[in-house]
Parts: structure tokens; C-alpha cells; sequence
């Protein structure tokens, strides 16, 4: 059992930092989440369904914007802030975001297709990924990728034969490992040097030689991203010296006129978390990086940030139906009482990955039951198929309740696959008291549509016939 979960004085209360801010309980004790009740959503769209905040999303863009620029403009700089968008990417979230001012990052051509449909400019879009392939690079230089962010000598010499062959004029970034572990899972710390990503800060040098001899790429600055889900600034501000040291040897070779230092600001999951507020963030990595600038008697860069967690996780909270629940005996004198639900792994697969705790409520009603110690698991033929680790609900939770998982706008719907086939959730957006899909949810037909076998089977049966049957010897293959 985690250390986190404490005995709550009320199972109903809805602890404000995890919940968007719009949440709340109606006269009925149902929850409502920007203007719009839960049972109204379960009736109208069905469960597990993802509800995102729009004002919460638009208004964590605008607070983040405001404290980087507000940060670097103290020293005479300005910030750029990219949203992160493996965090979570729709259309209508890109929209969103860059109504509020940011710019979009990306790490896959199918991310970049997102981006572009949504509206962002090109030239506001930063390119990530330590594996793009030829065609995306390909893509990212025909469309004016405002920059590429290098992972790799092998993707240098790519980007060079694109810009020699197409006459175009790439700006790139060159990803460091500043070789500062940031505190959280190993598989959420990117910038120690025994993993995939960048370029150690032994190598990094070699490569930013690399580029500046090839005509058609500009070397833009340096990268770096010590990991996610990462409270107070310290452990940026390590890195940060790391990285101006670098940049300070760079400038010999010519003008940097960017210094990009990641994302992974952490959000409350649970009553436990005390997440830094993003203006002492921003406050402490300009300080930072500003006080590293003057001990080596050089210029202070622009910055940029890639906030997504810190922009999307609060606003998003998944609605599930309870399904069975059972007591099960843990101790001498203890039982957990385990709450089944309609979804699971399949649309929040965090705590299979790596032990992300979660909080939860019953969100159709109130309840004056005892608090009981609960695990919210899913409906997956899998034992770690677990939603939420250890939560006080009500005693009297039964089958037919809703209930309702706050703080899951970041890498849910991201990662959400179709374990078991089961279907994903629609996405819902919020505001105003008017909720509207925008991210349509999956049918069997959709999941049935990509089986070839079973759409030629659809067709023979149609005409009548038979399927032929295919095995090792058979010469119909």
C-alpha cells in the first residue's frame, strides 16, 4: 500500500488542486465539471468516458505563457512556450492552445498531421523523437518546421541530405543529456546517460560542428529534458548550469541565440502531491540560467519551455460505471474492498507502466457511509489492471455508481490502446454548461474494420460461400 492515502474527514470532498477548477457538487451531490453534471454525460455519451476541461486547459496555457515570459523578461529575454503535445493531442487542443499563444512540439509524423489540422503555424512547431524516419524528417522540412530537435549523428546526416537535395533551410536543435537524474520513475528521467535519448555533453559539441558546416541547417541552441512529473526547480536549475557551460564553449563557433530546457513540471495526482506553482518554476530556472550567463561573462539566450502535463493533466477527469465490487482480506485486521469498473488499463494504462497513483470520488451521488479502503481496478484479463491503487471511498459504493478519476487530461487518452478489444473512450470537452465530443469514441465496426479476415468473411458470407481455410500446406495462401 502507498504511504499517501490518509483517512478523509469527508469522502465526498473534492481536494482543489487535483480537480479542475470548475469542479463541484451540484444541489443532488452530483459532480459537475464545468457546468455540466456527471449523470448528464454518463446519459448522453456513456462510460468510461474522458471529460476535458476547455476553460481549464485555456487557462493553464495563459498562466504558463505568462509566468516564462514574465520569468525571462526580468532579464532582459524572451520565452517561448511550446505545449507538449504527446501529453495530449486533438485538433481541437491544438486549437486551443495556440488561441492562448503557445507554440506546439510534436514527436511523430502522425503528431505533426494533428498539429497541422489543428491550425498551429509550421513555423511554431518544434519536432521531437530520437528515431524520426526519412519521411518524417522529409515532411517536417516541406511544411517549415520551425525546429528539429537532433537526437542523433545518423539523423544530422539525414537532415543534411534533405536540405542539400530540396535547396531548403532547416533550423535544428541538438538534444543534450546533462547528466542530471531527475526525482521520479527511472522510465520518466531523460536526461541521465544511460538511455535513448539525445546526445551525452562529451558529444554534443561534435555535432553542433556537424551542423554548422552544412549549408542548408542552422543551429538554433541546445535542448534538454531531465524527465516528468517533477516537483520544485532544483533539479532544472542543475541542469541548466550544465547546459550554459556547453552553450558558453558553443559560442565560439558563432551566435545561440536558444536555450531549450524541456518540460515534466509535475501536477497533484493526490491529496499528497504539492506541485511548485509554474511562476516559482519559471522564476527559479530564468534566475538560474541568468546567474550562469554572468559568472562566464556571456549573453543570456531566449528561453522556451514544453509544459503538457502542467497544461492538460488537471483539466481531464474519466468517468467509469461501477460495475462489481467484493471485500478482499489483506491482513489480520484489514480488507480492501475492490471496486470494478468499465474501463481500466485500456484507456489509463499509468499504473501498469509505472505505479502512477491516482485519487478518485463517487460522482453520482454523495454518500454519509464509513469510509473503506478501496482499489479501483478495470475489466482487463490482467492482474495489475489497476486504476487507482488505494483510495478511502464510501462503504456503501455499489454497482451502477458512477465514479470519477480527476487529473487524467495528461497520458491517458495518449496512451489508451485496445487491450482485450475493448473499445476507447470518447473525448468530451466542457464549458459553459455545454459538453460537445471532441475526439469521437470506438465501435466494435471500428475495431472490426482494420481484420481484413473478418471483412472478407463479411463479403463471402453475402455471396453465400464458404472461407477457404488457410493452413501451413494449404496452396490458397
Amino acid at each position: 500500500m502507498p504511504a499517501w492515502p490518509a483517512v478523509p474527514d469527508d469522502v465526498n470532498d473534492l481536494v482543489p488542486a487535483v480537480w479542475p477548477a470548475s469542479a463541484r457538487r451540484d444541489e443532488h451531490g452530483v459532480l459537475a465539471i464545468g457546468g455540466v453534471s456527471a449523470t448528464e454525460l454518463r446519459d448522453r455519451f456513456g462510460t468510461p468516458l474522458y471529460v476535458l476541461d476547455e476553460e481549464g486547459v485555456r487557462t493553464a496555457a495563459r498562466r504558463a505563457l505568462d509566468a516564462f515570459r514574465a520569468a525571462a523578461a526580468l532579464h532582459g529575454v524572451q520565452a517561448r512556450v511550446y505545449y507538449a503535445g504527446k501529453a495530449f493531442l486533438s485538433t481541437e487542443v491544438v486549437r486551443w492552445v495556440t488561441e492562448e499563444g503557445l507554440a506546439v512540439d510534436v514527436c511523430s509524423g502522425g503528431e505533426l498531421a494533428v498539429a497541422l489540422a489543428g491550425g498551429a503555424d509550421p513555423a511554431r512547431i518544434g519536432f521531437h523523437g530520437n528515431n524520426k524516419s526519412q519521411a518524417e524528417l522529409e515532411r517536417a522540412v516541406e511544411v517549415g518546421v520551425g525546429s528539429i530537435i537532433v537526437d542523433s549523428f545518423i539523423e544530422i546526416e539525414r537532415l543534411a541530405a534533405i536540405v542539400e537535395r530540396t535547396g531548403a533551410t532547416q533550423s535544428v536543435l541538438v538534444r543534450v543529456n546533462s547528466g542530471v537524474h531527475a526525482e521520479t520513475h527511472d522510465f520518466l528521467a531523460t536526461a541521465h546517460e544511460d538511455q535513448k535519448f539525445g546526445f551525452t555533453l562529451t558529444d554534443a559539441a561534435a555535432a553542433v560542428a556537424r551542423i554548422r558546416e552544412v549549408p542548408g541547417l542552422q543551429f538554433a541552441g541546445l535542448h534538454c529534458h531531465i524527465g516528468s512529473q517533477i516537483f520544485g526547480s532544483a533539479g532544472f536549475q542543475e541542469s541548466a548550469a550544465r547546459v550554459v557551460e556547453l552553450h558558453a564553449e558553443l559560442l565560439a563557433g558563432g551566435d545561440i541565440p536558444v536555450l531549450n530546457l524541456g518540460g515534466g513540471f509535475g501536477i497533484a495526482y493526490t491529496a499528497a502531491d504539492d506541485p511548485t506553482p509554474i511562476e516559482h518554476l519559471a522564476t527559479g530556472i530564468a534566475d538560474a540560467v541568468a546567474r550562469e550567463c554572468e559568472v562566464r561573462g556571456i549573453p543570456m539566450p531566449n528561453l522556451a519551455f514544453e509544459p503538457g502535463r502542467a497544461i492538460v493533466g488537471r483539466a481531464g477527469v474519466t468517468l467509469y460505471e461501477v460495475g462489481t465490487t467484493k471485500p478482499v482480506a489483506i491482513g489480520d485486521d484489514a480488507t480492501r474492498h475492490y471496486v470494478s469498473v468499465d474501463g481500466g488499463m485500456s484507456d489509463n494504462p499509468r499504473f501498469a507502466l509505472y505505479g502512477a497513483q491516482y485519487s478518485a470520488r463517487v460522482a453520482s451521488r454523495t454518500s454519509d457511509a464509513a469510509p473503506q479502503l478501496s482499489r479501483v481496478v478495470g475489466k482487463h484479463c490482467e492482474s495489475g489492471d489497476i486504476v487507482v491503487d488505494a483510495e478511502y471511498l464510501p462503504a456503501d459504493v455499489a454497482p451502477g455508481d458512477l465514479l470519477a478519476v480527476p487529473a487524467t487530461g495528461a497520458y491517458c487518452f495518449s496512451l489508451a490502446s485496445n487491450y482485450n478489444f475493448v473499445p476507447r473512450p470518447p473525448v468530451v470537452a466542457v464549458r459553459a454548461g455545454r459538453a460537445r465530443v471532441i475526439v469521437r469514441g470506438e465501435t466494435i465496426d471500428d475495431l472490426l474494420a482494420r481484420d481484413v479476415a473478418a471483412e472478407a468473411s463479411d463479403g463471402l458470407a453475402a455471396e453465400g460461400e464458404d472461407m477457404p481455410v488457410l493452413s501451413e500446406r494449404s496452396e490458397t495462401k
